[in-house]
């Protein structure tokens, strides 16, 4: 199983607190963050950085649907 990880230009506030915490998943590329890989394999570290983005620009999708960030 994958997940796609996405980041929503219109809401992200190129904090870098995603790059920080995930470098070989995000990317800060100009005014906002981009995912580098299409598709990772399942990461806690990449739900950790969906839940603490001040902006709740990351969301973290499986065949399921949205997984990330959790809520609650």
């Amino acid at each position: 199983m994958t997940w796609t990880v996405r980041v929503d230009p219109q809401l992200c506030l190129a904090s870098g607190m995603c790059a920080g915490a995930a470098p070989d998943v995000f990317a800060l590329d100009g005014e906002h963050a981009r995912v580098l890989p299409d598709g990772i394999e399942p990461d806690e570290r990449v739900l950790d950085v969906a839940d603490a983005c001040p902006a709740q620009a990351i969301t973290v999708h499986d065949a399921s649907g949205v997984i990330g960030p959790r809520r609650g």
